[in-house]
């Protein structure tokens, strides 16, 4: 066993697979055009140039590492929440940010260096401060995958195994496209999706409390502010800086602010809940044109005014903040203190999931769109 995780933990597996898929490093003879210096970071690794001799493998895993990055949240979340099931939207949400947080925090906990470079090409720069294990994008592929999965079937008729055919590819996509930007072992990976499926099996008899947050007591949005705000405030320190606390608190302001839309719906009545259990399962309706366009319409204007949002409130909650704390306006680098960057993140995304889930359907229903 011992042999087996050293070997899954070689960072020349990782470099053997990008040889592979035509991922090479570029042979240069100059040392000084190498890039050498060494970037902070926990993978302590070095930016090197490279040469892809297949770009089908390049932008097959370019675009599935995608799926695990914040541009892949923020448009398919909302889009569940708007076009298909706020059920299944308010499950995913909230298994999403409880893997997420395990995630991160085990990296700094653990503290395991990334793969370096050389042998390994590195393709993610802004990823490398943070460790490796475990792969936070493999545990959020697999959760989302297969918490999607095992909603839809207790919801919709389909076929089981066209179902799990498409959560097996997602998820492994996302795993391997950790590999191929050189960014985590293959233990990491493994470890990542092992972890979420032992919390999937350990959560899932409680999945039934997530579907009845939205009838709590007046006092439940309190505690999901203050809880999430208190672990984001007080998140494991670090030996240098790295954007793993800053996306830690996007993950769990925006969880925060969709799980207290979820309960502003119910508690003030502002759309119809959805059915909590059928008499028998439902058919998938046929897409049609319509539904099409009316989707994509729904899409773009909830999309348009998360964004709009987003923008103002981090705007306004950056001049707050700078003006407290008597920093110079613009100032990057103060946007990494933590009394600063914990509290602007929060505000922001708290703001974005509220407003993805309350404000974007009462639009929509003021426009006709629902």
């Amino acid at each position: 066993m011992a042999e087996l995780l050293r070997s899954l933990q070689d960072f020349q597996l990782v470099a053997r697979f990008q040889r592979r898929c035509g991922l090479f490093p570029a042979p240069e003879d100059d040392p000084r055009e190498k890039g050498e210096g060494h970037v902070e970071g926990a993978a302590r690794a070095c930016i090197q140039k490279y040469i892809v001799k297949n770009y089908f493998y390049y932008y097959l895993f370019r675009f599935s590492a995608a799926l695990g990055q914040e541009v892949f949240y923020i448009t398919f979340l909302p889009f569940t929440q708007w076009n298909i099931d706020p059920y299944l939207s308010r499950r995913l949400v909230i298994i999403w940010v409880l893997v997420m947080y395990i995630g991160q925090v085990a990296k700094d906990v653990l503290k395991w260096p990334r793969p370096s470079s050389p042998p390994v090409v590195i393709l993610e720069k802004r990823m490398i401060a943070e460790y490796g294990m475990p792969s936070t994008h493999a545990m959020a592929a697999t959760a989302i995958s297969f918490t999607f999965l095992i909603s839809t079937t207790e919801r919709y008729e389909y076929p089981f195994v066209w179902g799990l055919m498409v959560a097996v590819v997602f998820s492994t996509l996302v795993c391997l496209s950790r590999l191929y930007t050189g960014m985590h072992t293959a233990l990491d990976v493994v470890g990542g999706v092992l972890i979420t499926a032992l919390l999937i099996a350990l959560t899932y008899p409680a999945w039934t409390l997530i579907d009845h947050l939205d009838s709590a007591s007046p006092l439940f949005p309190v505690c999901v502010i203050v809880v999430p705000f208190f672990l984001c405030y007080n998140y494991p320190v670090s030996d240098y800086y790295s954007p793993t606390r800053a996306d830690t608190t996007t993950i769990l302001a925006a969880g925060a602010g969709a799980t207290i839309g979820f309960w502003i719906n119910h508690f003030f009545q502002l759309e119809s809940k959805p059915m909590e259990t059928f008499p028998a399962l439902q058919n998938i309706p046929s897409l049609t044109f319509e539904m099409l366009v009316l989707g994509l319409t729904k899409f773009t204007v909830g999309i348009v005014l998360v964004l709009l949002v987003r923008q103002l409130v981090k705007n306004l909650s950056l001049q707050v903040l700078y003006s407290w704390f008597r920093v110079v306006i613009r100032n990057k680098e103060a946007r990494r203190r933590l009394e600063i960057e914990v509290p602007y993140k929060f505000v922001t995304y708290t703001s974005v999931g509220i407003c993805a889930t309350t404000f974007v359907p009462m639009l929509h229903k003021f426009l006709g769109l629902l």
